[in-house]
């Protein structure tokens, strides 16, 4: 009996020093990163048949077990890789909308005083200190467009660098994790799991979920597998899938992610990585990033084709007529790094006013050229090349298109780049027009006639013309050439448009009366030109007519404050989401010091109790050696 005592004291004494071991090492883990809570798991051991009856022989310690549970575990999981996700974005997201919402450092201040200019060789449109201002108002408006969209471009690049550090953590971790695994198996054999192995592996995890959103999937032999985004594998078992930073076959100036399968690779779109840092990263690109640039370079396109349209009309302080007063805006066509035919294709911008914001994708097949518009996927067929889409007309330059072709067509990314002043003489600044009114020195009638204004780019434009009344209500148009209109019927205020020109004649003619439309020699104070450059600020000259530059860009601030304003309600409420489902976890698997302290007191006493047990089997088992002698 005293042997059975022994044996029952020494299980307990066994069991106790197992109860303070773990709660010791809680306590030494109640700050380690991912540690989950560990508690004996205790058994009775099983008894003995004797004459009596059974007859107990102690506790058994079956095994220490990890307190978790899957399911919080997996929303914690979740709701971390959208915090993440949502904070990333947000952080990206907000440097466009300080940079374009700056009211010193935006373009919306570099517009103003260079219509400013504008509206000052209006006023003096023969002073060469206003001209020179204009000049300067040009180039400043130039180097704001340029740093604004410069800043664009050193964002897009420390995407780049953000998305090639985070690939070579995330293969870092899947491989660690690989690794673990292995370990993991060998030392469960079966039985009893490494519980601090396996904290450490889902440490780990819990890392890379912060980048890629990864799911996991438990196997019976300890191990598990780890998918990410729409469901791709990086871990199976001791297995890690490599994923790599490559150039973009479409973009060669961004990076794209590219996944291992078998020997090869594909490249992954932004829409398969849903959640973490990187797919944020991806998406903020895609989305955000790439909208800005092509609207800053829409409104820049839009500026420089309306401003040399009307500048073109004018003329300069020699008489000549007005050119290109900035660029002319350069589409670029990227063919896909794959493309099997040899074919090169062109683009050129043929009317700003009908841009989007949008870069266009062309693919060749069967015949056909298929163009979509990326920024909402609207798809137009073409049986052949050139072509116009929204004010974009797109041209074979040379070769033969493969079927699979693909050409990526970027009408307003680039445009800022390539932008520059194309005078730098202040006399070619077109003020003036080409054409001027006059009436007659004999007309008996009350009407007058405006100094009228030229339209479209006509070779007849200064050719004289003389507008004469037969009768109050008609007038014959002489000098047009051949084939010159009479009895044109007469309305006061209505406009007569002939070689390019537009002129009103109001009141009340007589028969007889004349009106001269001549050309504009020594027109050095002419401003109307002018005046029609300037009015361009306040006019519907983007987005299909429908917004000015100044409307344009306070759309494009508008979008991203939009955005970031969005992003930052969504970061507040998805880390408070995360915050909770921690807490919750935590609850279940995080180590509480008082109830440890209290099981240290427990196990303590059981320990004591089970000594005693060992004192009193001592004290029987000398009894009965006593009684032999």
């Amino acid at each position: 009996m005293a042997d059975a005592i022994f044996g029952i004291a020494t299980s307990a004494l066994r069991a106790a020093q197992a109860g303070l071991a773990t709660a010791g090492h809680n306590i030494a883990n109640a700050n380690t990163p991912g540690y989950h809570r560990q508690e004996i798991v205790q058994s009775n051991a099983p008894p003995q048949l004797t004459g009596a009856g059974f007859i107990g022989r102690g506790v058994e310690v079956d095994t220490v077990r990890r307190v978790y549970s899957d399911l919080i575990d997996a929303q914690a999981t979740r709701a971390q890789a959208q915090a993440s996700y949502y904070t990333t974005y947000q952080e990206q997201v907000g440097q466009i909308d300080s940079l374009l919402s700056d009211p010193d450092a935006g373009l919306a201040p570099a517009l103003e005083q260079f219509f400013s200019a504008v509206n000052d060789v209006a006023a003096n449109p023969a002073s060469v200190p206003s001209r020179q201002t204009l000049l300067a108002g040009a180039s400043s408006l130039i180097a704001r467009f340029q740093a604004l969209d410069g800043r664009l471009n050193e964002i897009n690049q420390s995407i780049n660098v953000q998305i090639e550090s985070t690939v070579s953590s995330v293969n870092a971790y899947a491989r660690e994790i690989a690794t673990l695994n292995g370990r993991i198996a060998a030392a469960s054999n079966g039985t009893q799991p490494p519980n601090d192995l396996i904290d450490e592996r889902d440490r780990i995890v819990g890392e890379l979920n912060l980048l890629v959103g990864a799911s996991v999937i438990n196997q019976p032999n300890g191990t598990v597998n780890v998918m990410m985004g729409s469901g791709q594998a990086l871990v199976v078992g001791q297995e890690s899938f490599r994923m790599t930073a490559v150039n973009s076959p479409d973009v060669p100036e961004q990076l794209d992610v590219s996944y291992g399968v078998g020997s090869g690779s594909i490249v992954l779109s932004p829409s398969a990585l849903t959640g973490g840092s990187l797919g944020a990263l991806l998406a903020f690109r895609a989305d955000a990033l790439t909208d800005a640039r092509n609207r800053l370079g829409t409104i820049a396109a839009g500026l420089e084709t309306a401003f040399n349209a009307q500048h073109r009309l004018g003329q300069d302080l020699r008489g000549a007529a007005g050119t290109d007063f900035f660029s002319s805006p350069v589409a670029v066509v990227t063919s896909r790094a794959d493309n099997g035919g040899s074919a090169t294709l062109t683009a050129s911008i043929v009317d700003g006013s009908a841009l989007v914001p949008s870069d266009y994708r062309v693919t060749y097949a069967a015949g056909n050229y298929q163009v979509t518009r990326l920024s909402d996927g609207n798809t137009t067929n073409f049986a052949g090349l050139p072509q116009t889409v929204d004010g974009v007309s797109i041209q074979l330059a040379n070769g033969v298109p493969a079927d699979g072709d693909s050409f990526l067509v970027e009408p307003s990314r680039n445009v800022i780049r390539n932008m520059s002043l194309a005078i730098r003489d202040t006399s070619l600044i077109a003020a003036g027009t080409p054409m001027r009114t006059a009436s007659g020195a004999a007309n008996t009638g009350n009407a007058t006639v405006n100094p009228g204004a030229v339209n479209t780019l006509d070779p007849n434009v200064q050719q004289p013309v003389s507008i004469v009344f037969t009768s109050p209500t008609t007038f014959d148009v002489v000098g047009v050439g051949t084939g010159n209109p009479t009895g044109v019927a007469y309305t006061s205020g209505a406009d007569i448009t002939y070689n390019g020109w537009t002129v009103r004649i109001s009141g009340a003619p007589a028969a007889g009366d004349t009106f001269k439309v001549e050309p504009n020699t020594n027109g050095v104070a002419d401003n109307r030109n002018a005046l029609a450059l300037a009015a361009l600020q306040t006019a519907s000259t983007l987005s299909g007519k429908t917004t000015s530059f100044q409307g344009a860009y306070g759309q494009l601030t508008g979008s991203i404050g939009n955005a970031a304003r969005q992003m930052d309600i969504a970061a507040q409420a998805q880390t408070a989401i995360a915050q909770r489902a921690e807490e919750a976890q935590q609850s279940v698997s995080g180590v509480n010091l008082d109830e440890e302290a209290a099981n240290l007191l427990r196990y303590q006493q059981a320990y004591q109790a089970a000594a005693k047990t060992i004192q009193v089997a001592t004290t029987l088992f000398d009894t009965l050696l006593s009684l032999g002698n």
